[in-house]
């Protein structure tokens, strides 16, 4: 059974680095992060306000007329015990407004993208006028399963937890000295009442991240069904939400007419530093 042992200090130390250099080269001031009392969003904020300062990570909280009470009572809990900078909007008059003048009026996913996207809009807003980045919170579990609103939660500028999985980030956040009843709680993306991601996702983070390290390492779904005890279903079902979720790690495709083309052959450097 595939179990990657990591040194959080050496995670945490990489993770910094790469929010100084790419902070740096890019000319802003900071950084700006969608806050939400969640493991993720707190483990990101954390790392960012221990190499960047207090004043350049700026957080915004967003809630809306479902979030979880939970979820409030925790924002203000870390933001205290960490000292944070963290301004708070609720977003319910807007997704009103939005959804009553939609073309076609939104289903209940439709609706939980939308809330996605319009924390993505005032996000950007945010970084426009502090000329700060957007820095995402997503982690690779969730992006390599595609569980994220394209042009939502997945619209940002960098993603310094993005190649950790969720289990790991468990890890992090202990090494951080996250609270307990942060690290413990169901994980919930906040856009559907009363829902939970693994619920949502028909498994535990747990046996996600067996099957997708497994994956990771181009392990048959035969190894991986022999070396993690799981049915050869889910193994398959799960390598198959990744494959049809490739669309929401790319660039949009485009017609290969010219000698070089944007996204396909004609790079640049992703950080110089």
């Amino acid at each position: 059974m595939i179990k990657i042992v990591l040194d959080y200090n050496e995670v945490s130390i990489i993770i910094k680095d790469f929010i100084r250099t790419y902070v740096e080269s890019s000319g802003c001031k900071g950084v700006v992060i969608g806050f939400s009392g969640g493991v993720d969003s707190v483990v990101t904020t954390v790392l960012c306000r221990q190499v960047l300062g207090k004043k350049k990570t700026c957080c915004l909280f967003m809630p809306d007329d479902i979030t979880p009470e939970f979820d409030i009572k925790h924002q203000k809990i870390l933001v205290k015990k960490f000292d944070l900078l963290c301004e708070t909007k609720n977003i319910s008059e807007i997704v009103k407004n939005t959804a009553d003048n939609c073309f076609i009026k939104p289903d209940i996913m439709a609706l939980a993208n939308m809330k996605a996207r319009i924390r993505m809009a005032l996000l950007f807003e945010y970084a426009n006028m502090t000329r700060s980045l957007v820095c995402g919170t997503s982690n690779k579990s969730e992006l390599l399963v595609g569980y994220f609103t394209k042009y939502g939660d997945g619209g940002v500028d960098i993603m310094p937890i993005g190649d950790l999985y969720k289990t790991q980030i468990y890890g992090l956040a202990k090494f951080l000295k996250i609270p307990k009843e942060i690290i413990y709680k169901a994980p919930t993306a906040g856009l559907i009442k009363d829902q939970t991601d693994e619920k949502e996702l028909g498994f535990t983070y747990e046996v996600l991240d067996k099957v997708l390290m497994g994956l990771e390492r181009k392990q048959t779904i035969s190894d991986i069904t022999e070396s993690t005890g799981l049915k050869k279903s889910d193994v398959e079902k799960i390598k198959n939400m990744r494959i049809k979720s490739q669309h929401k790690r790319c660039s949009p495709l485009i017609p290969k007419i010219g000698m070089r083309t944007p996204g396909i052959d004609w790079r640049s450097p992703v950080q110089l530093g």
